[in-house]
C-alpha cells in the first residue's frame, strides 16, 4: 500500500481511501461525493483527517494513508500505513464499547467518549500495513 492518489478515492464495495502521510505540505480536498454524503481529507506527513458531511470520522498523528475504510452498523474496518507509530481517532457511536482487532489480533475492549470518539494507537514504524478492526 502506498499514499493514496487524489488524496480521497472510492473503492468497490463501498470502502473510501484517503491520506497521504508522505506529502511534507499539508493538502486537503473538499466535497468528494460518496454514497450521498460528502467528504473532506485534510493530509501530510504530520496528521491525516477525514470528515463526512462536516462531521468527525477519522484523525492520525502523525499522518497516514488509509486504505478500504468501511463504516457499518457493528464497526469500522481498514487497513492503515504510515512512517512512525500513530495516534488514531476514530468517531462511532457515543458511550459504546467496542472490541479492537489490530492484524486479527484482538487488544481488547474499549468505549468511546460521551462524543463517540475512540482513541488507539497502531505501530506503525517498519510494519508496513496493518488492518485495524473496531466492532461493537
Amino acid at each position: 500500500m502506498a499514499a493514496v492518489e487524489g488524496l480521497l478515492r472510492a473503492e468497490d464495495g463501498g470502502a473510501i481511501s484517503f491520506g497521504n502521510h508522505k506529502l511534507e505540505e499539508k493538502a486537503k480536498l473538499e466535497n468528494f461525493e460518496f454514497g450521498g454524503d460528502l467528504y473532506k481529507v485534510k493530509t501530510y506527513k504530520k496528521m491525516t483527517k477525514l470528515e463526512r458531511n462536516g462531521m468527525f470520522v477519522y484523525e492520525s498523528v502523525p499522518g497516514t494513508s488509509v486504505n478500504g475504510f468501511r463504516e457499518a452498523a457493528e464497526g469500522i474496518r481498514f487497513c492503515v500505513e504510515g512512517e512512525e507509530d500513530a495516534q488514531i481517532t476514530v468517531g462511532l457511536q457515543d458511550e459504546t464499547e467496542y472490541e479492537v482487532f489490530i492484524n486479527k489480533e484482538s487488544i481488547g475492549k474499549m468505549k468511546t467518549s460521551l462524543g463517540g470518539k475512540l482513541n488507539l494507537s497502531v505501530e506503525l514504524a517498519e510494519a508496513g500495513e496493518v488492518e485495524v478492526k473496531v466492532l461493537a
